[in-house]
């Protein structure tokens, strides 16, 4: 904010009741000058509607998918083209969805806009992210649709064999709808977003809101990382895995020397910061500054359900950077989360933690 509007929010801040009049006479400015101020603070978000409610602390806000995940694991090696013995289980899903619960967990303050349809999904959905503590007020809903759902089959392993998704209802986004919620967006610390919105979405964030704040992407995809080729250099925080940063930077990863050279090329264009996600190897990790850091964990000795980890990690980021971690530690933690994820059948584990985090960092750092 602006050194005027920051002595008029503080003036609100004493005195919630304080007429325009009134902060008019104390900073000898007109009364029509303040309630420009004011208009300009409701819009960055730190007045939050009528009465003068001021944003307390600083939050971040997620835009993106939400849906119903539904897992099966089979008990044995697949055989394909057949029925296989397995376990089954649904919980709330959608990435974007999926990292702001864990954020919820850690405490972090986080508000969700999303895209419902108006069914039983919806419901869930809905009733989930409430019970974890997810701000979910600003969502839309879209009439006679189905909300998105995604299916995964894992292998006896809790490795991913096959999955798929609709997530059409989250199409229907604009940036018209989101403009109505530019109040709450411009208040926001950090954006999170997943590159399963419609492009021109994507773009839309990054030029309206991502000069001002920054904007972390997940790409979710191989084949949603390619929306992502010509907006990079807008782009806060990227986390990719292998074959999403090759789809991204156009370059062959087959060694360290070709993560780092997809890595540089992808910050030339002006994205700030990039982790990308290894598997069992870790992550590597590198900003514009030219800091390069590898770092991984001793393994699980058996993972429950891969689908969750990633987001995980990108909560365990997010969280680092609200806090201000530096690099290292913020690498160690978001590791230590995606460990969290994956040691537990749900898409999110039930009792992610700062606390556990730290258990599994005592355990598990080499």
């Amino acid at each position: 904010m602006t050194q005027r509007e920051r002595e008029i929010y503080d003036i609100i801040r004493a005195m919630p009741m304080a007429e325009q009049s009134e902060i008019a006479q104390k900073l000898n400015i007109t009364r029509s000058s303040v309630a420009v101020h004011i208009a300009n603070l409701q819009k960055k978000g730190y007045i939050l509607g009528r009465g003068y409610l001021l944003k307390e602390q600083d939050y971040i806000i997620g835009i993106g998918a939400a849906n119903v995940d539904i897992h099966g694991k089979s008990k044995k090696s697949i055989i394909l083209r057949d029925s296989n013995p397995g376990n089954m289980n649904s919980s709330a899903g959608g990435v974007t969805r999926n990292v702001s619960e864990n954020l919820a967990r850690l405490g972090a303050p986080i508000k969700l806009i999303t895209a419902l349809g108006d069914d039983i999904y919806a419901e869930q959905i809905r009733n989930e992210c409430t019970a974890a503590g997810i701000d979910f007020s600003h969502s839309m809903v879209v009439k006679k649709h189905p909300s998105s759902t995604y299916i995964s089959i894992l292998d006896e392993k809790g490795d991913m064999f096959v999955a798929m998704s609709d997530m059409s209802v989250l199409q229907r986004m604009n940036m018209d709808f989101l403009k109505t919620k530019s109040g709450i967006i411009n208040g926001a610390k950090y954006i999170i977003c997943d590159a399963g919105l419609p492009e021109e979405v994507l773009e839309g964030i990054l030029d309206v809101y991502g000069m001002q704040t920054p904007v972390f992407i997940d790409p979710v995809s191989c084949t949603y990382a390619e929306k992502l080729k010509h907006l990079i250099g807008k782009v806060d925080t990227l986390k990719p895995n292998r074959m999403e940063t090759e789809v991204i930077s156009g370059i062959e990863i087959r060694n360290d020397t070709d993560l780092e050279r997809a890595a540089d090329l992808l910050l030339e264009k002006g994205l700030k910061h990039i982790y990308i996600s290894l598997g069992s190897e870790g992550c590597f990790y590198m900003n514009r500054d030219g800091v390069k850091i590898k770092r991984a964990l001793k393994p699980l000795e058996q993972m429950e359900n891969a689908t969750g980890g990633g987001d995980a990690f990108m909560a365990a980021i997010l969280y680092s950077r609200l806090f201000d971690f530096e690099v290292n530690d913020t690498l160690e933690f978001a590791l230590a989360a995606g460990v969290a994820a994956i040691s537990n059948k749900a898409t999110i584990n039930p009792n992610m933690s700062v606390e556990l985090i730290e258990k599994i960092l005592e355990e598990r750092i080499l």
